[in-house]
Formats: structure tokens, sequence, C-alpha cells
């Protein structure tokens, strides 16, 4: 089986949006990611937690065959983020970020977990994503993510990692403001120009775009009346992209990915059903192999 290498948060999240409100639920990138990657393939995990996070959310992934080696624990708080969500359940307002041991975070990659074919470089400092890379044995497929913060901080060293992986995933803003395009094509199409093989740009409830080998692929999202709670989609767009793509034995292409974004926005359609990962925690794979039936009807 082809493992899937994933380094990002683990935290706990509070969240408002006009459903209700949650506080100090399981969270993170690397958790999100994880939960849907692992309906496919085994997944590893690097990151770090405090003292304070609890055994039973460890359990709680193991029990999904998530390898949790790679998790470093430290004296301290874990991460945590506090938002809301308004009226637009594209955009995340964030309340509170506290990094607490994410902010001394040096990931360290087990002996067993450096063969692993797939490395998913979830949203933590460019600098550490290299890092990362350096660690690994000749990956079959590399991608990773990122945010403002990064765009803002650090453009120049997450230029240079664009440049070192074959796929970025990036939401659509984060597109705009990277390239300076407001145009999501013009966007897309400098991104892809920076050197990954693919692009992926995220629009929430509007979809995705897919660039590669100078074609596009543009689909919506699966059409969703009641949208809880979109904290992860993201990730677990990008956990469905490349559990999907773990299972490929031949040299990977355009055809592929396109099959990979409908995983991936189909995975995304049920977190926002409910408040943090109780979705994924729920879904089974036949709940997904009748989605993508439906699916397949709105999009034909």
């Amino acid at each position: 089986m082809s493992e899937i290498l994933v380094v990002g948060s683990v935290g706990y999240d509070s969240i408002s949006t006009p459903s209700g409100h949650k506080d100090g639920i399981i969270g993170g990138s690397a958790n999100y990611f994880s939960l849907g990657a692992s309906k496919y393939s085994k997944v590893n995990v690097v990151g770090v937690v405090g003292d304070d996070y609890k055994d039973a959310d460890k359990e709680l992934l193991t029990s999904r065959g998530i390898d949790l080696k790679g998790l470093q624990q430290m004296p301290g708080e874990t991460f945590k983020w506090s938002g809301k969500y308004e009226n637009d359940m594209n955009e995340a307002i964030t309340l509170e970020t506290h990094l607490n041991v994410f902010e001394k975070f040096n990931p360290i990659i087990p002996e067993s977990y450096r063969d692993s074919k797939y490395v998913f470089l979830a949203n933590i400092d460019p600098v550490l994503q290299k890092e990362v890379l350096t660690q690994v044995n000749n990956p079959k497929l590399t991608g990773l993510d990122t945010m403002n913060f990064w765009i803002q901080s650090k453009k120049e060293d997450l230029v240079s990692m664009i440049k070192s992986v074959d796929v970025l995933l990036i939401n659509e803003g984060e597109a705009r403001e990277l390239t300076g395009k407001y145009n999501g094509i013009a966007a897309i199409k400098d991104l892809l120009a920076l050197g990954p093989k693919a692009v992926v740009m995220k629009r929430g409830e509007y979809g995705f775009v897919l660039y590669c080998e100078n074609k596009y692929f543009i689909l919506p999202a699966f059409p969703i009346d009641n949208v809880v709670d979109p904290t992860g989609a993201g990730d677990t767009f990008a956990g469905g992209f490349f559990g999907y793509l773990s299972k490929i034995d031949d040299e990977l292409g355009f055809e592929h990915y396109k099959q990979a974004c409908v995983h991936g926005c189909l995975l995304a359609s049920f977190t926002v059903q409910d408040f943090g990962i109780q979705p994924l925690l729920d879904l089974s794979w036949t709940d997904l192999e009748k989605r993508q039936s439906e699916y397949r009807s709105v999009i034909q």
C-alpha cells in the first residue's frame, strides 16, 4: 500500500457560525487532511501537540488507521484557533490564534516515514516545508498548501517552495494575493509558470479550477443547502485529492488529477455539513460512492 505523509498543524478550534458554536473541538490541517486521506491509504502524520492534547483524541485518529509516530508532544499548550463565519460562509473571520507549542515546531520525519511515496505539506512555514523535503526519499508526488500569512511574511521562501513541488493547492484569494492578478484564470497560469506540474485553485461553494498540461478542468462544488461549518474543507479536499492519487500505479497526468479533484470536492462537501471533523468520522465508503453518483448527475 502506498503511504501518504502529511506535515501540518494539529490543534483545537473554537468556531461560531450561523448554525451555532463549538468550543475546543479537534482541528488543524493535518487532522482534516489525514481523516480524508485515510479513506484511501495509510496516512503518516508529523506535527506537534502540547501536554493538554487528549489521549482520547489521539486514539480517535489511530482507530482510523492514522499513524501518529511522528506526532511530537512538548510541554505547554496545543495550537488553538478561534474563528467565526457570518453571512459569507466562504470567508473565515479569525478571532484568535494561539500558536503555543506550534511556534517552535521543528518537523522531524521518523525513519519509517521517509519512504512515503506521497507527501503533502500542509499550511506551515515554507522554510519548514523545505526542510521536510530534505528528509524524504524520492517521493512520487509532493504538494503544498499555504495561507495569506506566509504570502505576506515569507513570499520569497514560499515561491521557492512552489518551484520544488508537483502540485500547489491554493484558494482563490491566496492565488490573487500571491500573483497580483485579480482574474483567477490569469493567476493560476502564473502559478503554474513557477514550476509545479499542476495547480488546483479551491473556490469554496463555487468548486475548483485545475490547470495542468496547459489544460483546464473546472467544476462547481456539490450543492449543499445547509453549510454548517466550512472549517477544514480545503484540507479535506487535499486529503481526498492525495488519497485518490495514492491508489494510482501509473505515471500521474491530467486525467488522474481531474478525478482526484472530484474526490477532493466530494469529501469536502461532507465536511461542511457539521462542526469540525465529525462528518469525516461518520463517513462510510458507501456514502462517498452515493454522493459521487449524485454529483455526476449534477455536472452532466
